[in-house]
């Protein structure tokens, strides 16, 4: 198949997309589909009359696109569009696009809305939904409504939000995040009225919205649902504080366990809620679901991913690994399921 990998953008995760969109691209490679790596912001500098060669150079290319974030900001500042040159001439030529984009404006339904309209297949769920799952609030509100337990929480919005906790019916310690961030960026702990503040400034200063929710003292898990089927579950342990940024992303900062050290029933427990909750949204494909679970084995679904990381270690495929699946033939899997949508 001729397979474009769209990652980079323009987002606080363009680094780390770039990351998952090389090692997906080399993982189709290897399954002698013919992928390309391709900046969704930047785009391509000329159009190339083999869009699809049989020999590519993946570092090249992604060396490029990380050249590339040096400008970001400054192109950000004078250019409105999103897509770069030639993105949606080269997306409309393959089989299949394959969304290897996180964050605001690749993970939250805007791209998808797109190649919706052009009638482009592309893996992961469709525009509505992701932009559900992107928003934590209506996350939140959703989980709730369909008697998935989730953390007690509130959206607040910049101008008419107070700094005083108590005005809604909450105390210390809670957890502030952006409502429509990812990979835990502008996530803060606040223990108390001070912290609380700096939170919420922290949080504000990338969104309008945010979310603050009671904190949960616990153990963190995820699972991975594909094709409506929850994977093993995989427990992260970080060697200090949370699940946060620096945690997800820096080699040797947390421990992750798959299949997760717990009982057989909590097992079952939690992969039914990650079922039902990718079903709630109406997730297509593949997704991601995060959980925290406190010392009485009381279990609470804090949001869902809908393009999580795709990293050869990353969380997915360290659960597929479990069930005797390799990172290539998952990258596969999850084209395959995507494209259940069309048919």
């Amino acid at each position: 198949m001729n397979i474009v990998v769209l990652a980079g953008g323009n987002s606080t995760e363009r680094e780390v997309s770039i990351v998952s969109g090389k090692g997906v691209c080399g993982a189709l490679r290897e399954r002698n589909h013919r992928a390309i790596l391709l900046d969704a912001y930047f785009g391509r500098e000329k159009m190339e009359e083999d869009l699809f060669p049989a020999e590519y150079d993946i570092e090249k290319e992604a060396a490029w696109m990380q050249e590339k974030s040096k400008l970001l900001k400054e192109t950000m500042k004078t250019r409105k569009e999103f897509f770069g040159p030639y993105v949606l001439d080269i997306c409309r030529a393959a089989d299949i696009v394959f969304l290897a984009l996180h964050g605001a404006n690749g993970e939250d339904g805007k791209v998808q809305s797109v190649l919706d309209l052009m009638g482009i297949p592309y893996t992961g769920s469709g525009h509505l939904s992701s932009a559900m799952a992107m928003d934590k609030g209506i996350t939140k509100m959703v989980f709730e409504a369909a008697g998935i337990p989730t953390p007690r929480g509130i959206t607040l919005e910049k101008k008419t939000c107070t700094s005083k906790l108590s005005d809604y019916g909450m105390e210390f310690p809670v957890i502030v995040k952006p409502c429509c961030g990812g990979s835990s960026v502008g996530v803060c702990i606040a223990k108390d009225q001070k912290e609380y503040e700096l939170a919420l400034a922290e949080a504000f200063s990338y969104e309008n919205e945010v979310v603050v929710e009671q904190f949960v003292q616990g153990r963190e898990f995820s699972v991975a649902v594909v094709d409506g089927k929850a994977y093993p579950v995989i427990e992260i342990a970080p060697l200090e504080g949370f699940y946060d940024y620096k945690n997800k992303y820096q080699e040797g900062s947390c421990i992750e366990t798959c299949p997760a050290e717990i009982s057989v029933e909590l097992t079952k427990e939690m992969q039914r809620y990650a079922e039902e909750g990718y079903k709630a949204l109406h997730l297509e494909a593949y997704a991601r679901l995060d959980f925290i679970m406190d010392d009485e084995g009381n279990m609470y679904c804090l949001e869902a991913n809908t393009l999580p990381g795709m990293t050869p270690t990353s969380l997915i495929p360290q659960e597929a690994k479990v069930i005797g699946m390799s990172y290539p033939r998952l990258c596969e899997k999850l084209i395959e399921v995507s494209f259940n949508k069309y048919r």
